[in-house]
């Protein structure tokens, strides 16, 4: 799968992600202070699954009507921050041909799936 991973992301869920042999471009290694706008259109314009820990990307979407390919929300507690790469994991396996067009929000109870 095509990711493109915002620069909230973890630096482990980027390399993990790569061990699995997915594709990802990661905002830290390409363009560090991109604005959320930017990202998002990046993220659009090559058919990428935009992973986020910044609720920001939703209000550009469905608020200021941006497009969007996918985006994958990640909610996590610091206490939960362990639980991030396998529900990640979990979600990939278990819908990943599902998540084109929505916005998923992932917690450590379930994945919400909305339409784009």
């Amino acid at each position: 799968m095509k990711f493109l991973a915002d620069e909230c992301c973890d630096t482990e869920l980027v390399t993990l992600l790569r061990s699995e042999g997915h594709d990802i471009l990661y905002v830290m290694e390409f363009k560090p202070g991109a604005l959320d706008k930017k990202v998002l259109e990046k993220a659009f314009a090559e058919k990428r699954i935009l992973l986020t820990e910044d609720k920001d990307f939703g209000e550009l979407i469905y608020r200021l009507k941006k497009p969007a390919y996918s985006v994958v929300l990640l909610r996590f507690e610091v206490r939960e921050r362990h639980l991030k790469w396998p529900r990640l994991s979990e979600l990939i396996s278990q819908h990943g041909p599902k998540l084109e067009g929505h916005f998923i929000i992932v917690d450590v109870a379930k994945f919400r799936f909305r339409p784009l």
